[in-house]
Formats: C-alpha cells, sequence, structure tokens
C-alpha cells in the first residue's frame, strides 16, 4: 500500500508531459519531458537502414520510417507506465527530424512511390574515397576516369551546404543523382549562378536541398510522374509524411510541414513564408503537391491510432532549429554549435534574414505560433570535428579511442607550435578552396603524438571560430557566448579550448537531448495546448557547465594568426581535374611549380650558353 501510495504521489507531482519525435538519418527516437522542469523521463531508440542502390544514391524505406516511429511511441509507453507514469498525462506530441530528406507518396493508397532519398550517409565499399583518389598523391585514380563530374566532385563540395565530411578513406557523401540535374538547373541562370536564388530562399542551388531531388523523382521515375499527372501526388520531407500518417493518412490525414522544414526546399520564399510561385515554375514543380505551410508551434491534428491516439502533434522543427530552440537561443546574436562527425552552427538573427557575404547560408529559425514573427538565423558548417579523431584513431593509430585523444592531448596541455589543419578534402566556409589539403605543420625534433592530438582539439576550434568570425561579419553582432552540444562536448578539454580560442564563454547543457527538447517545448507551448511556457522567467532553469576563457586575449590571438597562417599553407595543393600525358598518367607539368622550375632551369642553360658566345 505504501508503495502504490508513492506511485500516485509521484504522478501527482510530475504535471504535464510533453513528448517528441525525433526522427534521423541513422535512428528513430521518442522522448517524454516533464513540461515543468524540462527533466527526461523515458525515451526508446529504433536504428534505422539505408539502402545502396546505385553508387553515390542515399536511400531510406518511408514505410520502415513510419514503423520505427510508431514502435519507439508504444515502448516508451510501456517503459513509463513500468515507471508508474501515468501517459494519459502526455499532452502534445512534437516532431523534429532530419532535413532535406525528399518523399512523394500517393494520397487515395497512402503508399510511398519510391524511397525517401537523403542527403549524407557513409558510403560503403566499393565506392568510397579511396578507390577514387591515391591516398598518396591524392590524384584521382583510373577508377575516377569515366565518372560523372559530379562524382568525383562531389567530395570537394560536400561541405558546401552543411554536408559532414568524414576521414580521406571513409567519406560522407551527398546522395549524387542529382548532379546533372543541378547543372541543368545552374545552366538556365544568369552567368550559371548558383546564387541566383538565394534573394528568395537563402540557399545555392544544390543537389543538397528538396528541390532538385523532387525534379530527380518526376524526371526519372514512372510511379511519381504519374501520380503527379494524375494529381494523386503528395510530397513532403520526413515531417510531412509523418504527420500526415499519424494523423490519418488516406482517412484525413493532414499534409503540412512548417516554416523551418520548408525553407529547405529551394521552393520557398523564406520573406513571404510560402511557397513561391516563380521558384515552383523555375523547377518545375506542381504547386498542388506541396504540404500547406504553418508554424513551428501549433495544433496540426491528432494522432489516430495507438497508445497515443487522441493526442495533437503540435509542434515541428528541422533537427538544427530545433536544437536552436532546445538550447533556448530566442534573442538575436544567441548561437549554438552541434559538435558531431562535423560541426553545425546556428546563429538567431531574429525577425530579418540576413544574407550572407561569406559562404554561410540563411535559413528560418523558428516560427513558434500562428501569430507570431518568424525568426531567421545564419547557418555554418565545420566539415570535420569528431571525424578528426576518427582519423587519428584509424589512419595513424596514435590513439584508440576518443578518450583517449582527450588524456593525450592534456598530458601535454599544448601543441607546441604544431598545426593541424584537417582539409582532407578542401576547405569550406568561409574560404570554399577545393584544392586545399590537410596538413600538420610547424613541426620540430620535439614534437611528439601528444602535441599532435592537441593540436587536433584546437583545429575544431579554430574553424569553428572561422565559422563565428564570419557570421560576426555578416550580424553585425559580436557574439558574447556560445551554446554547444552533441558527442563531442564530453571532451571538457575540447570545450575549455573552445572559450580560449573564443574568447567568449562556451555553456554546455547538462541534458544533452537538446533537438528533441526543442520539439517539445514547440508541441507543450502551442495555443490550445499550452502547457509549456517560453516566456524568458518563466523557462526552466537548465542546469548547465559554463566553460571561461582561461588564457590572455592576445594569446588566443597569437594562436589564431598562426592558425590562418597553416590554412595558407594548406591551399593550392591539388586540383578537381587531373592534367594527364594522353595515357592516364600524369604529366610532370601537372605539378605546376615543378613544371615552372624545369622550364626555367632549360631557358638559363640557354641563356648562358648564348651569353658565353663561341668557344
Amino acid at each position: 500500500m505504501n508503495g502504490s501510495m508513492a506511485a500516485s504521489s509521484h504522478r501527482v507531482t510530475l504535471g504535464p508531459l510533453v513528448a517528441a519525435i525525433d526522427q534521423g538519418t541513422s535512428s528513430t527516437r521518442f522522448l517524454v519531458f516533464n513540461s515543468k522542469t524540462a527533466e527526461l523521463l523515458s525515451h526508446h531508440q529504433v536504428e534505422l537502414k539505408q539502402s545502396f542502390p546505385k553508387e553515390g544514391w542515399v536511400e531510406e524505406d518511408p514505410k520502415e520510417i513510419l514503423q520505427s516511429v510508431y514502435e519507439c511511441m508504444e515502448r516508451t509507453c510501456e517503459k513509463l507506465t513500468q515507471l508508474n507514469i501515468d501517459i494519459s498525462n502526455i499532452k502534445a506530441i512534437g516532431v523534429t527530424n532530419q532535413r532535406e530528406t525528399t518523399l512523394v507518396w500517393d494520397k487515395e493508397t497512402g503508399e510511398p512511390l519510391y524511397n525517401a532519398i537523403g542527403n549524407v550517409s557513409v558510403v560503403p565499399p566499393p565506392f568510397s574515397r579511396a578507390s577514387f583518389f591515391d591516398p598518396l598523391s591524392t590524384r584521382p585514380t583510373a577508377r575516377a576516369h569515366g565518372r560523372p563530374k559530379g562524382q568525383v566532385a562531389a567530395l570537394y563540395w560536400a561541405g558546401l551546404c552543411g554536408c559532414e565530411v568524414t576521414e580521406i578513406c571513409r567519406s560522407v557523401w551527398l546522395d549524387l543523382r542529382t548532379q546533372s540535374t543541378v547543372e541543368r538547373l545552374i545552366s538556365k541562370t544568369p552567368g550559371r549562378n548558383k546564387n541566383h536564388l538565394k534573394h528568395k530562399t537563402g540557399l545555392p542551388i544544390s543537389t543538397y536541398f528538396s528541390a532538385v531531388k523532387l525534379r530527380w523523382l518526376m524526371d526519372n521515375v514512372d510511379e511519381v510522374h504519374q501520380a503527379v499527372v494524375s494529381h494523386r501526388a503528395m510530397f513532403g520531407t520526413v515531417d510531412s509524411w509523418l504527420i500526415w500518417c499519424l494523423t490519418g493518412g488516406k482517412s484525413g490525414g493532414v499534409h503540412c510541414t512548417d516554416v523551418t522544414n520548408a525553407s529547405r526546399t529551394m521552393l520557398f520564399n523564406i520573406h513571404t513564408l510560402d511557397w513561391d510561385p516563380e521558384l515552383c515554375k523555375y523547377f518545375g514543380i506542381p504547386m498542388e503537391i506541396l504540404p500547406r505551410v504553418r508554424s513551428s508551434s501549433e495544433i496540426y491534428g491528432l494522432v489516430k491510432s495507438g497508445a497515443l491516439s487522441g493526442i495533437p502533434i503540435s509542434g515541428c522543427l528541422g533537427d538544427q532549429s530545433a536544437a536552436l530552440v532546445g538550447q533556448m537561443c530566442f534573442q538575436d546574436g544567441q548561437a549554438k554549435n552541434t559538435y558531431g562527425t562535423g560541426c553545425f552552427l546556428l546563429r538567431n538573427t531574429g525577425a530579418k534574414p540576413v544574407m550572407s557575404d561569406h559562404g554561410l547560408l540563411t535559413t528560418v529559425a523558428y516560427q513558434l505560433g500562428r501569430d507570431k514573427p518568424a525568426c531567421y538565423a545564419l547557418e555554418g558548417s565545420v566539415a570535420i570535428a569528431g571525424a578528426v579523431v576518427r582519423w587519428l584513431r584509424d589512419n595513424l593509430g596514435i590513439i584508440g579511442s576518443s578518450e583517449e585523444l582527450e588524456k593525450l592531448a592534456a598530458s601535454v596541455g599544448t601543441s607546441y607550435g604544431c598545426y593541424f589543419v584537417p582539409a582532407f578534402s578542401g576547405l569550406y566556409a568561409p574560404y570554399w578552396e577545393p584544392s586545399a589539403r590537410g596538413i600538420i605543420c610547424g613541426l620540430t625534433q620535439f614534437t611528439n603524438k601528444s602535441h599532435v592530438a592537441f593540436a587536433a582539439l584546437e583545429a575544431v576550434c579554430f574553424q569553428t571560430r572561422e565559422i563565428l568570425d564570419a557570421m560576426n561579419q555578416d550580424s553585425g553582432i559580436p557574439l558574447t557566448q556560445l551554446q554547444v552540444d552533441g558527442g563531442m562536448t564530453s571532451n571538457k578539454l575540447l570545450m575549455q579550448l573552445q572559450a580560449d580560442i573564443l574568447c567568449i564563454p562556451v555553456v554546455k547543457p547538462s541534458m544533452p537531448e537538446t533537438t528533441a527538447l526543442g520539439a517539445a517545448m514547440a508541441a507543450g507551448a502551442a495555443e490550445g495546448v499550452s502547457v509549456w511556457s517560453l516566456n524568458p522567467e518563466d523557462l526552466s532553469e537548465v542546469t548547465s557547465e559554463k566553460f571561461e576563457p582561461q588564457i590572455n586575449p592576445d594569446e588566443s590571438e597569437f594562436r589564431y594568426a598562426r592558425w590562418k597562417r597553416a590554412v595558407q599553407k594548406s591551399m593550392n595543393w591539388e586540383t578537381t581535374e587531373p592534367v594527364g600525358n594522353g595515357n592516364g598518367e600524369a604529366s610532370i607539368f601537372s605539378s605546376i611549380p615543378l613544371g615552372f622550375y624545369i622550364l626555367g632551369s632549360m631557358l638559363m642553360l640557354v641563356g648562358a650558353k648564348y651569353l658565353a658566345g663561341p668557344e
């Protein structure tokens, strides 16, 4: 009886609960939070498979994605029941999802017409960078010749739109099937300008975004083409597919998306906050197949089946926007950085979009209510973050784990003048220099693997500073504090180095699930739910760890200047197109400096003989 009374008392004190579906490229999760304390109460995760039907193609099964959501919801409810937590206290569900992934389905049958076309994945053998580029010279191999240029060059441009890039022989790639579509679209623009639509979309024309994938589906999949012609087709990103299915599917399901996901399609005008007829005409997309654009926080519909039947779905945010909300970056100038294989940085720029002059993307950060203004963000990415740890482990073998890297670097506490530029596949924002290659410089006879380990961690921090410097220049507002999340934030030395190099505090929340938390906050705050207040004075005080700068700003600037010199040294090492001698072999003149040296030497010899006169 005492145990029963305790459980009953526990249920009462919890108050309203809010859940979040966190649907990513590799897994689906369902998490339940206490709306009063932001405490994570329970969750369940299901791994997903990706398929590679052709080289460079990345797909996922929409039905598997949907089934994984249902499984996560049911298993989480079971876990809550075992904890004596009443699932009827769940008042709303939010959705956060992998952005840009593209789906088309039949609204009459409810069946997907093709697999979901994704963005990134580790490409399995034999389609790897190792098979296209010699690991020593980094020149294209014979296998690269005859391939579509997009396949050979994709690695250089993968970072352009926030795509992560991993180590030399284990590359993360864009889905490459739309490369020819992109080239055709760019050829239609004045001066073949990939930024031709940026004034409306905030984005360059790229394989990364949904419109070109949808165009490819309409051009290459007969089922999709026929469904479009017969007015049966529905297009959506993953959020649209899930909300439509969960709210009834072919029996009255709600076909919608939110402003953050819509802003990553290239069909959405970020100023009018709606689909743009001119953009749709440019891509040849009929507007009738597009979902209705809604705010990020409103009731879209009710769950129609399962343990949570009748619960409203009332929040929707793309994953990076959700992390921004979960980090409570609601003020103009606040920013968050997610440290994973690469880094994703979003900076709140307030109610007006800021167009970047430094290669950053302009996107909608969130719109937390139908009658609320949209807030915008600048987005940039660091290509190599956690990937450099794996490179040190797998390629050089100087560490056995990521934890060992921190210990190794901490044992010396300095790089001893060593700088590591991990430009394994070129430099991205703010340089956009595909000819760059990774270098380790400043070596002396005293340099050892501990110094290289320290330099690797510093490299992550220096790259982050370069993106934030670009954001400072674009926005005109200096950043005063950086919110952080992601797997690498468990490395305390890295976080301290980041604070030292940025010369501002770095704040890491103790609850790591910021992306799911952001979706839950949006859902709980929706009109008609209103169990989660987003007023600054009402927000739960999330415990966090703050890393304050501990070095002199002059020293920080000196180290940063040296890093910039190292970056310059990494440039102009390679070109995307090999120069051959006609039989597939590289000519000595493919190395320009060597060619000039030999040619110059020959001219000097001829000149000397001429000046010497006859014997």
